[in-house]
């Protein structure tokens, strides 16, 4: 056969976890053509073909290596589940997820891509001490594979949301003139993608309203010159007097049943004497029921600075505290992301998490996340959350369809990669060199016989 030359005007790349397709939109935008993607969500499937004209396949562990086209980059945005912190932070132990990353070594083994770009949660780098990201790196060098990694977030590029998250790339030649993409301090501001007076935007339940209400008046109630602390507080702290430092709950419990806390008080204060130690455990946070001899140091020091805070403010907290009491455990802690700013909730925007109520500037919204449609940024001066469509821009997804559920689009939202950090990365990486692969480039294919 002899020697063929042509010009390609695209590359090709495949998108793996595919989801709502962010990959695809940053890549396509480059001048890339998908040639497959694998997604097992079935509805998640048919909403890619819907966007794409590319019909995904399913579960990736069952897709053969050989089958899959040939290629320039692949992109997969692995699960990261089993390496959040979020989760229990099982890593490759998971049974299911865990094992995906080695799913994609096995296509890249087969089909040699030039360049791949993984993306995954920045607490992959600390999982296992860095031994989780050390055999990635090792797994996919093995392979012969130059491989770099970096975090970045969409404000680093302009975008209002604060996401961090971490981006492995690799190529079959050296990435020594590969630079990663240059970014600086761009002013954002959320209201750059709200929408006016959307007419679909969830409006805050009476009992959000009223936690946000009780938080704007601990704010307006502390004195004029106060800094309002950048730790969470937790409020049901505030007349605690269990141990915490060198003993637990638990422990004590454990060596002198209920007569080892009868002394001591629990949450807001509430006496533990006389109280079987079911009721005691009850009557305490719930973060101090853990059955922990000793607990960890950031908690230690989270629950000393509330004590402390409290000791402190006691005057002006005392007469606010009744307000609080009755609420859920998510609701009686709070995270003042906001220093600087007047002293109101209903000016910023806000999060309600598992961890408490989080409040940040309106410069930028808080991460995205996939596990509930109550975590969804609020935009607190129109008292509603932000519409799937806003959340869409805050991943630059403005282009495609989103699932019809509003529910379904928040986790797919909270799930997908932002397209324009992406962009931004891939970019880099197919500029880094005059690679042997179709990027609009002239490209000789001889017979090596």
């Amino acid at each position: 056969m002899s020697g063929t030359a042509e010009v390609r005007d695209s590359f090709k790349f495949i998108d793996l976890f595919a989801g709502l397709g962010g990959f695809h939109v940053a890549l396509s935008r480059l001048g890339g053509k998908a040639v497959f993607a694998a997604e097992w969500v079935d509805s998640l499937a048919n909403l890619y073909e819907q966007n794409f004209s590319l019909r995904p396949q399913g579960d990736i562990s069952k897709i053969d290596p050989k089958s899959i086209p040939d290629h320039d980059v692949l992109t997969a945005g692995f699960p990261c589940q089993p390496f959040s912190k979020a989760g229990e932070q099982l890593g490759f132990e998971h049974t299911e997820q865990g094992q995906l990353f080695f799913h994609v070594v096995d296509i890249l083994r087969e089909k040699r891509p030039h360049y791949f770009i993984l993306e995954n949660v920045p607490n992959i780098l600390k999982h296992k001490s860095g031994a989780t990201i050390a055999r990635i790196e090792a797994e996919l060098r093995d392979l012969g594979y130059d491989v770099q990694i970096n975090r970045f977030s969409p404000h680093h590029f302009g975008i209002p949301q604060v996401r961090d998250r971490v981006y492995i790339v690799g190529s079959s030649t050296n990435l020594d003139a590969f630079q990663w993409p240059k970014h600086g301090k761009q002013p954002t501001d959320v209201r750059s993608v709200l929408e006016e007076n959307p007419t679909d935007a969830r409006q805050l339940s009476q009992k959000a309203l009223d936690c946000l209400q009780v938080w704007d008046d601990f704010l307006t109630s502390s004195p004029a010159a106060l800094q309002i602390p950048s730790f969470p507080i937790w409020s049901m702290e505030f007349g605690a007097t269990y141990p915490f430092e060198d003993e637990t709950p638990f422990a004590l419990t454990e060596e002198l049943g209920r007569e080892g806390l009868a002394e001591y008080r629990g949450s807001y204060g509430a006496r533990l004497e006389g109280l079987t130690v079911q009721e005691q455990m009850s009557a305490l946070p719930s973060h101090a029921r853990r059955p922990q001899l000793q607990f960890p140091q950031w908690k230690v020091d989270f629950i000393r600075q509330n004590r402390e805070f409290y000791a402190a403010n006691k005057k002006w907290i005392d007469p606010w505290l009744p307000k609080v009491v009755s609420f859920p455990s998510s609701f009686q802690k709070f995270e003042w992301n906001a220093k600087g700013e007047t002293k109101s909730v209903w000016n910023l925007v806000v999060q309600m998490r598992a961890s408490g109520v989080r409040v940040k500037r309106p410069t930028t919204a808080p991460s995205l996340v996939a596990m509930t449609d109550t975590q969804v940024p609020i935009i607190a001066w129109e008292r509603r959350y932000m519409t799937p469509r806003e959340c869409s821009a805050l991943q630059s997804l403005e282009s495609i369809d989103l699932p019809v559920r509003r529910t379904d689009a928040y986790r797919a939202l909270g799930n997908a990669v932002n397209a324009r950090v992406v962009e931004q990365v891939a970019s880099a990486l197919l500029s880094s060199e005059q690679a042997p692969v179709s990027l609009g480039l002239k490209e000789v294919e001889a017979d090596a016989a």
